[in-house]
């Protein structure tokens, strides 16, 4: 698990935060590096074609396998396509070759995800989970500071491309792997069946609208500041190498360190208490961006907040998904589990893409001022629904 965690952490930052310091690095408009944001929307709309991967087997290696190895190989393809574009000339192929690794990204989640269910007892998911989350942290720690770091010495295409070479581990690592021994009904289940009754049971619990507004809005704030970080480190006069530093070891020491504290958390204090502190720790490190403008050309600042945002968004990742899966009813557990965690990022694919205009427009500090305050709506909603819908309620709906 942990080796398939790593697989499928590598493609990530390549059409996220790497791809932003790459286009950044080449003064391409902050705008158009905005719209990075959108060229994720594959991991919110997973769920839409998932089915597919359940319904049609490959001739080889079985289901799971046959289709990881498949998609693991166009992985490989695309990063390299990405890693022969020109960001400066040739943003709107950057940017489609982008979504198409965040495509083939996606599709890799989902069976991957699919193989762990199915080859996993039920107590043992837990373990094979955290597996998973340390092999990607480590596999973004690679693709990102590792590509970064790179390039300051080879350049971006080299530094990407080497990525691509990294992604051929994966067939190796499904070879290695077992096909689960699963029986499946032989009739195909229906689109209704797959996605329409867990939504329509979810819709039907009372305060169903507000407690998807929140998961919604949860992550607004930090949705809008992500996709400046490169340009905002850029234009305070950071190099290259510095940023790698700050997003290197530390940063992952970090975000272990927030996955584990937050795990701790949920268990003695209650998934309702963690979620609100979570909530609260990741506003105030928002707020952290607009203190580093006052610190230009300082690294071991830049490298102190990089570590406090890493640590923020695993702790609070924690408490966040400990509440996914507590909506989830026992009948649809894995529909809405996909559902949710895919609604859960929409605000940093979609309104995110204009935080480019609206950085250029106000200016960085005032812009993550901006992100901080975002994060207001959904604490808001998060104190309407922990005194009117708690999750302990939740559970209780679920087994009457």
């Amino acid at each position: 698990m942990a080796a398939l965690g790593f697989c499928s952490g590598l493609p990530w930052a390549l059409s996220g935060p790497t791809l932003r310091l790459w286009m950044a690095s080449d003064h391409v408009a902050l705008g158009l590096i905005g719209l990075t944001a959108n060229i994720g929307l594959a991991y919110l709309l997973k769920f839409v074609w998932a089915g597919w991967f359940d319904d049609v087997r490959p001739p080889l290696l079985g289901r799971r396998r046959g289709w990881l190895i498949v998609v693991q190989a166009g992985l490989a393809v695309c990063i390299l396509a990405e890693a022969l574009c020109d960001p400066a000339r040739q943003v709107g192929l950057i940017l489609a070759v982008g979504a198409l690794v965040a495509f083939c990204s996606a599709s890799q989640d989902i069976i991957i995800d699919a193989w762990r269910i199915e080859s996993f007892a039920p107590e043992l998911q837990g373990a094979a989970l955290a597996c998973e989350v340390w092999g990607w942290r480590v596999a973004y720690l690679v693709s990102n500071a590792g590509v970064i770091a790179l390039s300051v010495h080879t350049g971006w295409h080299v530094a990407v491309g080497a990525m691509a070479g990294l992604m051929l581990l994966g067939p190796l690592v499904v070879l290695a792997a077992a096909e689960p021994q699963v029986v499946r009904p032989a009739e195909r289940m229906s689109f209704a069946q797959m996605v329409v009754e867990p939504l329509r049971e979810f819709l039907a619990r009372r305060g169903a609208l507000v407690i998807l507004a929140f998961v919604l809005l949860f992550r607004l704030g930090g949705a809008l500041g992500a996709p400046m970080l490169a340009p905002f480190y850029l234009a305070l006069g950071f190099d290259r190498a510095a940023i790698a530093v700050a997003n290197g070891p530390v940063s992952l020491v970090c975000g272990l360190l927030g996955t584990a504290l937050g795990a701790v958390l949920v268990v003695r204090l209650g998934v309702a208490r963690a979620l609100l502190a979570t909530a609260l720790l990741q506003a105030g490190a928002l707020c952290l961006y607009p203190v580093l403008g006052l610190f230009p050309h300082a690294p071991h600042i830049l490298l102190l907040i990089s570590a406090v945002e890493a640590f923020t968004d695993a702790f609070s990742d924690t408490g966040f998904l400990s509440y996914l899966s507590g909506l989830c009813a026992p009948a649809y557990t894995a529909t809405q589990y996909a559902l949710f965690s895919s609604a859960a990022p929409l605000a940093l694919h979609t309104v995110a893409g204009a935080s480019g205009f609206l950085a250029a427009r106000v200016g960085f500090e005032a812009f993550f001022v901006t992100a901080a305050l975002a994060a207001a709506p959904g604490i808001l909603l998060l104190l309407v629904i922990l005194r009117r819908y708690p999750p302990a309620a939740r559970r209780r709906e679920k087994t009457s």
